[in-house]
């Protein structure tokens, strides 16, 4: 019942997707220039860890994707509510676990396929990475994207409407971009800074990322980024259910 009822959710978003491919490359469009007009900048600087330039960039790209692009979905629920969608979705049958599922599903393939994109343009570039290293990179932005995606809709929920969304999400997401090292590695930060850095969960996400580009799958700081990245599916998850249980949605 729950995965039958997931993948009609997900069926549904996903074909609102694929009619619109405006949506799914203008997602990509900032982290591509980063790559195009940022990446270049950085190739004979030493940026304090192992890994060339582009081993460093992409993989906080990738993950920039997941933190930005997820992190507004939350916009499709607001749509949602101002059109009457949640209020006819109340009186169907369908597990409201399967309505955060696959949405965030939908989210989370949305966003692997930007990355798969990223990479592909950062490859005549000169990134070189092996292909494992760059299949867990998608694993990474895919739970990043459900649990952001879910926390979006959980913030979209409790919000009267997109005037309160946005400055909320903006005010959450720069922060963290700024302090998790997705542009350059807080190996360069001050000792304070760096100490502050630890305290954002997507910093290991990106540290692990950044570990399998150049090979390396069994360091403590690939160990910590799957236990963050999981803990925090799990919380989102678990919080999104809750949430959309008690909105009826």
């Amino acid at each position: 019942m729950l995965l039958r009822d997931t993948a009609l959710v997900f069926g549904r978003y996903a074909r609102q997707t694929l009619r619109s491919p405006f949506q799914i490359f203008f997602g990509a469009l900032m982290p591509l220039l980063h790559l195009l007009f940022f990446g270049p900048l950085l190739t004979r600087l030493p940026l304090g860890r192992e890994g060339d330039s582009w081993q460093i960039l992409v993989p906080g790209l990738l993950l920039q994707l997941g933190l930005f692009g997820a992190s507004f979905a939350g916009f499709s629920i607001i749509m949602e509510k101002n059109w009457g969608v949640l209020d006819r979705m109340r009186v169907t049958p369908v597990s409201r676990l399967a309505l955060l599922l696959g949405r965030i599903l939908r989210d989370a393939a949305l966003f692997v396929l930007q990355a798969a994109l990223l990479v592909l343009v950062a490859v005549p570039m000169g990134l070189r990475a092996p292909v494992g290293g760059i299949l867990i990179g998608f694993g990474f932005v895919a739970l990043l994207s459900a649990s952001l995606a879910s926390l979006s809709y959980v913030l979209a929920l409790k919000l009267p409407g997109p005037q309160e969304f946005g400055p909320a999400i903006n005010t959450l997401a720069m922060p963290s971009m700024l302090l998790s090292g997705l542009m350059l590695p807080m190996a360069l930060a001050p000792g304070w800074l760096d100490a502050v850095s630890r305290l954002i969960p997507f910093r290991y996400l990106v540290d692990a990322v950044r570990e399998a580009y150049i090979g390396h799958y069994t360091t403590p700081a690939m160990l910590s980024g799957v236990l963050v990245a999981v803990a925090l599916t799990v919380f989102a998850v678990t919080v999104g259910t809750r949430a959309f249980r008690s909105a009826g949605a």
